[in-house]
């Protein structure tokens, strides 16, 4: 069973599977496993920052000529992030948190396939407005930051699906094996955006204890909070908080946040913890579906072992 949809045929791609655009851990070498694979490769370009792409994009030319992406934090980016990603042709270039729509006219008028993330229906209809080729539906259940007051995937995805027809929408959040893509196909979506699966293989740009920590972890070990980009300094838009394993700063200053944010030293103690080894470098970014992550495959294998499991999926559904 080939499973062929919208998204494989505005793309091109083998299977219905798209890789996170995840900051600093989707690299050049994951995102073109990924594309080798059948899936839409993204590389995780976050703020744009010009010396991480320099570094980055000469390794998709391992993509052996398959399509891939840039996906930029929407937030943290200018006009010169979109130019520069643009002089390297990409497929698509996604957009996720914040207002996409100083930026979208430029992509569209270059030929590139536009994707939008969006954590609530106020995106959704903005996405549809702006004209986007691709929309992504992400749930609460994802790992690294989404919506303060979002939704479960299972109940967003098809409501987003309506909305946006006829544009191909794929799901976000929670999805980690062949059975959440052939749930999200059921669900009448066009195909599945992974991360937290893609940030445990052996092509991501993630440290040896994160993997690790993924590998021994388990859903109820996740919690979305904003502490973290409190105590790190960091400016993300306070509607979205990060879903992480568990961390000492999550203990310290549980359910305190407007203590946190006025805290005179707290930034400075963060990373003192960090430079003493106390605490990882980064936030150990993780969605609700770790414990189906056992292992730490090739990123273009685990492509095409997803899709094997989802069609096995569909056809056991199909028999019942």
């Amino acid at each position: 069973m080939a499973l062929s949809t919208r998204f494989t045929e505005l793309f091109g791609v083998q299977h219905p599977i798209a890789l996170a655009p995840m900051g600093g851990s989707a690299g050049g070498a994951l995102a073109a496993a990924v594309s080798r694979g059948g899936g839409l490769g993204m590389l995780g370009a976050g703020d744009g920052d010009p010396q991480w792409l320099a570094r980055e994009l000469p390794h998709l030319a391992e993509a052996a000529g398959r399509p891939w992406g840039i996906g930029f934090l929407t937030w943290q980016i200018d006009t010169a992030a979109i130019e520069r990603a643009l002089e390297h042709q990409p497929r698509a270039v996604m957009l996720s948190f914040g207002d996409p729509s100083p930026f979208t006219e430029r992509i569209r008028a270059s030929g590139t396939k536009l994707i939008i993330q969006v954590t609530d229906l106020e995106e959704a209809n903005q996405a549809v407005d702006l004209g986007a080729d691709v929309i992504v539906a992400q749930g609460t259940e994802s790992g690294g930051h989404g919506a303060r007051k979002g939704r479960s995937t299972l109940p967003f995805v098809p409501v987003v699906v309506d909305l946006a027809a006829p544009v191909p929408v794929l799901a976000a959040g929670g999805i980690a094996d062949g059975r959440g893509l052939a749930a999200a196909l059921a669900l009448g979506a066009a195909g599945a955006l992974l991360g937290t699966r893609f940030h445990a293989t052996a092509e991501a740009l993630v440290d040896p204890p994160t993997a690790q920590a993924i590998l021994q972890g388990r859903g109820e070990d996740t919690e979305r909070s904003r502490i973290l980009d409190l105590a790190r300094g960091s400016r993300w838009p306070a509607k979205y908080t990060a879903r992480t394993l568990g961390h000492p700063y999550l203990d310290q200053w549980r359910g305190r946040e407007a203590e946190l944010a006025a805290h005179p030293t707290a930034r400075e103690d963060y990373q003192h913890d960090v430079a003493q080894g106390n605490i990882p470098p980064l936030p150990p970014w993780a969605g609700e579906a770790i414990d189906l992550i056992t292992d730490l495959p090739s990123a273009a294998d685990l492509v095409a072992t997803l899709a094997t499991q989802a069609e096995h999926a569909l056809d056991r559904a199909g028999r019942h």
